[in-house]
């Protein structure tokens, strides 16, 4: 078990990682060492009341963006166009929703109020992002992550009204195509990402992505 410093923002090296994908404990969330986790395939996941834990798991759920899945049913939901999809308009609102939002799939992280603080100052950076979907202007769904410039980090979503997460989720991977990013990274394996066309891979392919 590697307690990190409080003072080095460095990682130990990934042979010191779990099966379970679990790599250091402890440190902070400032925003220096949150970047250079992302850079380097790492990423914080605890709850309330817990220490910090850092990941890196293997295998890694991508999405490789010309892989995109989407349903007959979700091409009939976006053609309708009841929505209005805006991005970076509301962030602190989108991450807040994804965590007091109440689950039934398992899609998102347990969002603590330390961590909530600490993406909202990354946000203010420039780093993390998010993606709000509308209707009559109120805010039904949306998403965050953190964005590698080549690379978007997905982190959480929610929906207020059915399909919404997913709605921002296509929005999302139809702008990164045009900006020619190389994937989507989702972390762990779900179902809803897999019927989007997310897959697993070896985590040291992912991490020689990240790099390149």
């Amino acid at each position: 078990m590697i307690w990190l410093s409080d003072t080095d923002i460095n990682f130990p090296d990934l042979k010191h990682v779990t099966e379970e994908g679990i790599l250091a404990f402890g440190g902070d969330l400032r925003p220096e060492r949150l970047i250079n986790a992302y850079k380097n395939g790492i990423f914080p996941w605890y709850s309330e009341n817990e220490p910090i834990i850092w990941y890196c798991p293997n295998p890694r759920m991508v999405l490789f963006l010309d892989q995109l899945k989407v349903s007959k049913s979700m091409k009939a939901v976006l053609k309708k166009n009841n929505f209005n999809i805006t991005f970076n308009q509301n962030f602190e609102e989108v991450i807040s929703n994804c965590k007091t939002i109440d689950r039934n799939d398992g899609l998102g992280t347990w969002i603590t109020d330390d961590m909530q603080k600490a993406y909202i100052q990354l946000h203010k950076q420039g780093v993390a992002k998010s993606v709000e979907v509308w209707k009559d202007e109120k805010l039904v769904g949306g998403l965050y992550g953190i964005d590698l410039g080549d690379v978007f980090c997905g982190e959480s979503m929610f929906s207020k009204v059915s399909n919404t997460s997913k709605v921002a989720f296509i929005h999302l991977v139809e702008k990164l195509k045009t900006e020619n990013y190389k994937l989507l990274d989702c972390q762990v394996y779900n179902d809803h990402l897999a019927s989007l066309g997310a897959e697993e891979i070896p985590r040291d392919v992912f991490l020689s992505i990240l790099k390149t």
